[in-house]
């Protein structure tokens, strides 16, 4: 955003709607829940997050609460991933490790892709306090590399991750104690709203890692002894000490694919002086901070729905900011303030806590309905707004009434913050679910095949989501190195019942970059209601009926030629030939709508008119025109009773075996050519063949010996009917490989137009697939687009190394999802 000169930018209104700072992204870890997900079950059905195990130490000090909040999987990193040095990943300070995970994770649930934020002015605002590996790799183990500084320094939380995502704004740690991450918000915030940055991660981080740190925090008097966490309840001694790392994604709202909320506002101020002691929590001070807050927006006290309180459960602290928020915010309001605290359930992870916070608030946006406190039986009668029902605890599920919820978040220093974040307004139309029948592709890549399976997996436990089908799909639109397991799978609805995945399939990723060639098949691939169960797709019916409005003047209704059960529909050689172009328009369409390209385009007799449309040489109602008088002519000129065979050796071997009156048609592969004459000859030369043990089988012509000297009277008509439908040729590009022009004549200024004299020709010339199939790359990907896979067997004895999709199956009665699975095949083998 670039900023004019001497503007004054407003802290508490964005410039414009687009300009609302949304979260668009989320991830954690919290105690006992390895994502935001299993964070969301626990807290609304009331399961207590925090326990009493051993796993960071034992229970060797009775001062030392028993229960804490803890995370698992500290000890795993994907180093290699995230470009982390092996002695570096073994000295790094645990925080540091997931922290990278996290933002990367939270970029994800954007809809981001992280590697298109590289270079961005980004901004790394990480909240954290204490880091208790900096014993062991400052003082006890000594690195000898020096990586105990980089890997357990503290500003590196965030200066790793703006290193690994290659992010370029403002990268720095706050600690204001357990308002930490608040005040990352915060910094974030203003950063935003003066254009300083484009996006922000922010984050906090907390773990327990030495039980002499609790110790102190024991001895301060701040901690419950039988560790549970009471917020407002009369039994509440004290708070929970616990573990959490977690990160937000932030964006302008005109950035963004996904919103959980909007931040209204952010503001912070600090106790200073108190005669009590640093560590007594003003009320006074905070009532400022909340009275000068509302007073800057263009909102009053009456519009919050809910407040998440900051409150640990501590014997101070509950009631000063009880009493703050009453003379502020209730004195205000007509009705009671919902009211609760998210420490109830996870214990209090200190400079992480407000993270924490912010999280449960967008949860309760998202599904309408507050998460409830656990450890509450009774309000504490001392705190008059909670005695006096003016406060009142959320302890059961609760709907939100109103779409604001403040936030408090108190540093034990005197660091006060509070947020107000307001629920994104646009709903789903329908849940999500889509109102057609369309099948819907996911390509996905991850490091490990679970990776990509627990994406699948999650989208079969509820119903289909189309947007969230998009949003999945925009993240890996571009290629992500590292990511050597991809795979695909097509989904499609069940009502409000989970979607139902029809295909599934991950391989491992080779890195193998092959070239891609569309291949235009031409004559044989036609098939009775060959495009019926292709009109679902929605860029595929455009395509038809824009060709099939082309034909009406032409009295050729084209939807029911591809759509009829009428077995003899394709004895009319007219309607094979639109048939087939028709598909090969719309198949194109699709491809292109995904913005796929080809690196090579080939085409087979006919199939070089699919060729012309990808190449840009026709426009869809010039090649449908050319298919219709390309049968026209064949139907209207007078020749002789034809026939055509495939045979099963190659045109340099066939050549001096052949009776006079037979020519090769189609020279395919070193083993294959198609041969046309007299139907007579060609009969008793197959019968021939046949006697010798070779392969040969005559195909349907329609009796028409099609790419020989026979038809040559086809020649003129067809010529005056093309440069009718191309008046003004286009030149060919050098995507476009000629099967019907000979090498050595590639470079004559004729034969580099589209023309209508190159399309005459490819119909009176034989076909040199073999020759010109020979100059593609041996290890391309052939993607072959026409009714049926009618070339798969030659391609793949012509490219051995090379791999061969058809984009649809002969009979296939649901060949809509026979080509998203040919999608994802090619995807998988080529995700970039």
């Amino acid at each position: 955003m670039e900023m004019a000169k001497n503007k004054k930018y407003s802290r508490s209104l964005p410039e414009s709607d687009g300009d609302d700072i949304v979260i668009s992204g989320m991830a954690g870890k919290f105690p006992n829940c390895s994502n935001i997900s299993e964070y969301e079950f626990k807290l609304y059905n009331k399961i207590d997050m925090v326990d009493d195990d051993e796993r960071r130490w034992r229970h060797f000090n009775p001062e030392i609460p028993k229960r804490s909040g803890k995370i698992s999987e500290l000890e795993k990193f994907d180093a290699t991933f995230f470009g982390v040095h092996f002695k570096q990943a073994h000295t790094m300070d645990p925080q540091t490790r997931i922290l990278i995970e996290t933002a990367y994770e939270a970029v994800i649930d954007s809809g981001i892709n992280p590697k298109s934020l590289r270079g961005s002015k980004t901004g790394v605002y990480i909240g954290s306090c204490i880091s208790e590996s900096e014993k062991t790799w400052f003082y006890e183990k000594v690195s000898s590399g020096g990586f105990g500084i980089t890997g357990c320094s503290r500003a590196m939380m965030a200066n790793r991750i703006s290193y690994c995502l290659g992010l370029e704004g403002p990268s720095f740690l706050l600690d204001t104690a357990c308002s930490s991450s608040m005040y990352a918000l915060d910094n974030a915030f203003s950063a935003l709203r003066n254009g300083e940055i484009d996006a922000a991660i922010i984050g906090g981080s907390n773990l327990l890692l030495h039980p002499f740190v609790t110790l102190q925090f024991a001895r301060l008097g701040v901690l419950a002894p039988d560790g549970f966490c009471r917020p407002f309840d009369k039994n509440a001694s004290g708070y929970t000490r616990s573990e959490t790392i977690n990160c937000l994604f932030l964006q302008r709202k005109r950035d963004a694919k996904r919103v959980y909320a909007s931040v209204v506002y952010s503001k912070t101020n600090c106790d200073g002086y108190k005669p009590e002691g640093i560590t007594y929590p003003s009320g006074v001070v905070q009532e400022k901070l909340l009275e000068n807050f509302y007073k800057e927006i263009e909102l009053t006290p009456s519009d919050l729905g809910y407040l998440e309180a900051h409150s640990t459960g501590t014997v101070v602290g509950d009631p000063e900011e009880c009493k703050a928020i009453d003379n502020v915010i209730c004195s205000q309001r007509r009705e009671p303030l919902l009211i609760g605290s998210v420490k109830s359930n996870i214990g209090h992870s200190e400079a992480a806590s407000g993270i924490c916070s912010l999280v449960k608030a967008c949860f309760a946006f998202e599904t309408g309905m507050i998460a409830p406190n656990i450890n509450f039986a009774e309000v504490k009668p001392i705190i008059a707004p909670l005695a006096e029902g003016r406060l009142l605890v959320v302890k059961d599920k609760t709907p939100l009434p109103k779409p604001y919820i403040g936030i408090n978040s108190f540093g034990f220093g005197g660091a006060n913050a509070h947020a107000l974040l307001k629920g994104f307004t646009k709903s789903k139309t329908n849940f999500g679910i889509p109102e057609d029948d369309v099948p819907r592709l996911l390509t996905w890549a991850g490091r490990t095949e679970d990776a990509v399976h627990e994406i699948f997996s999650d989208i079969e436990k509820r119903p289909l989501d189309a947007e969230f089908i998009g949003l999945l799909q925009n993240i890996q639109e571009e290629d992500v190195a590292g990511m050597v397991f991809r795979g695909f799978s097509v989904f499609v609805k069940q009502g409000k019942e989970p979607a139902k995945a029809l295909v599934r399939d991950v391989q491992h990723y080779t890195g193998l970059q092959r070239p891609i060639v569309w291949v235009y098949s031409g004559m044989g691939s036609q098939w009775t209601q060959m495009g019926k169960s292709l009109m679902i797709i929605p860029r595929f019916r455009e395509s038809i009926e824009i060709c099939h409005e082309t034909l009406l003047s032409k009295n050729i209704n084209l939807i029911e030629i591809l759509t009829s059960d009428n077995p003899e529909i394709y004895q009319n050689i007219l309607h094979s030939f639109v048939g087939i172009a028709a598909v090969q328009i719309g198949l194109t369409d699709v491809l292109r709508s995904l913005q796929l390209e080809p690196d090579f385009i080939i085409g087979h007799s006919v199939g070089e008119l699919g060729c012309a449309y990808a190449d840009g040489g026709l426009t869809p109602q010039q090649m449908i025109l050319a298919a219709y008088y390309r049968g026209r002519v064949s139907v209207d000129m007078e020749k002789i009773k034809g026939s055509m065979a495939a045979v099963g050796i190659g045109y340099k071997t066939i050549l001096h075996m052949l009776p006079e009156s037979i020519e090769v048609a189609c020279h395919n592969s070193p083993d294959s050519c198609t041969i046309s004459g007299p139907i007579d000859d060609v009969s008793n030369f197959v019968a021939d063949l046949k006697a010798k043990g070779i392969f040969a089988k005559e195909v349907p012509c329609s009796n028409i010996a099609y790419h020989s000297k026979y038809i040559a009277k086809m020649g003129p008509p067809l010529l005056q009917y093309m440069k009718e439908i191309i008046p003004n040729p286009k030149k060919r590009s050098s995507k476009w490989l000629s099967t019907s022009v000979p090498k050595l004549e590639w470079e004559h200024p004729t034969r580099k137009l589209c023309s209508a004299e190159y399309h005459t020709n490819n119909l009176l010339n034989s076909v040199l697939f073999e020759e010109t199939f020979s100059l593609l790359p041996e290890n391309s990907m052939t993607i072959e687009v026409a009714p049926h896979g009618l070339l798969g067997a030659i391609l793949k004895r012509s490219m051995a190394n090379g791999v061969h999709i058809p984009l649809t199956n002969r009979g296939n009665k649901n060949n809509a999802l026979f080509f998203m699975s040919a999608l994802g095949n090619s995807n998988k083998i080529k995700l970039s």
